[in-house]
């Protein structure tokens, strides 16, 4: 039977982790990091690869975390299981910014950007970037900058539909381009991912005897299940139908 052990005489933990719960989600995280690594290879949209290495992330840190059902006392487990379900919505981030550059030159309409298609993915992956590595230090800040960074991508997606839906391009009629689902698909992962570092903002500010730290359901059901529901949601509208100008303007050459 699992006891609650400590480190050295500290508590890493405040209760004894779920196995069953952890290894569902280990399960869930290994198959969509299959089921969209393959479906990515198949496609080879090789900007998805962030995406495919976010859900591996989760999957490790799933497995580290039903180890430690036994292992309350050891450290390793503990960090392995934080860090790599703490940053593994930073790689999926990656993967949604670069989404949104190939939706707006799927259609021609890089003068719809709020900031330079050449400058877009490159300005939120960096910002990306950032949070990845301060999350290793200093966890709030890089969860704030990680915030901060959907909403502002938020609003630049917004404002490009709507110039769209007042001037649409050519191109946006093309039926076999689905940027309007596609961007749809962007908001609703990026509203829960968003979600859930709120969520882990609030856990962390809270602090070691706060509630979410105390309480393991909050984790499962404001970062778990959220998680699992993103993977879901790009698999469902996985962006392998959109194109480049190049792309587009060389399949219509060999249509024609």
């Amino acid at each position: 039977m699992a006891v609650l052990e400590s480190h050295h005489g500290y508590y890493l933990w405040k209760y004894i982790p779920s196995a069953p719960a952890a290894g569902i989600f280990a399960a869930l995280f290994v198959i969509a990091t299959i089921a969209l690594g393959w479906r990515m290879y198949t496609t080879k949209t090789w900007f998805c690869t962030a995406f495919v290495l976010g859900c591996f992330f989760e999957f490790v840190g799933y497995c580290a975390r039903a180890s430690a059902h036994n292992k309350t006392g050891k450290l390793m487990p503990f960090i392995i299981q934080n860090m790599f379900i703490l940053v593994a919505p930073a790689l999926f981030a990656a993967s949604i910014y670069m989404t949104l550059g190939r939706i707006i030159r799927s259609v021609n309409a890089e003068k719809y950007s709020l900031i330079r298609v050449n400058w877009l993915t490159k300005l939120f992956v960096l910002g990306d970037v950032m949070s990845f590595m301060i999350q290793g230090a200093m966890v709030v800040a890089g969860l704030l900058i990680q915030v901060v960074m959907f909403g502002l991508f938020i609003v630049v997606a917004l404002l490009f539909q709507s110039r769209m839906k007042s001037n649409p391009t050519p191109a946006s009629y093309h039926p076999e381009i689905p940027w309007k689902q596609s961007l749809h698909m962007l908001y609703l992962v990026s509203l829960l991912i968003m979600i859930r570092s709120i969520f882990r903002v609030i856990e962390f500010v809270m602090g070691y005897d706060g509630y979410p730290l105390k309480h393991e359901w909050t984790l499962y059901v404001f970062d778990s299940v959220l998680m699992v529901f993103v993977t879901g949601v790009f698999y469902w509208r996985f962006p392998s139908e959109l194109k480049g100008k190049g792309e587009m303007d060389g399949a219509e050459v060999a249509m024609a």
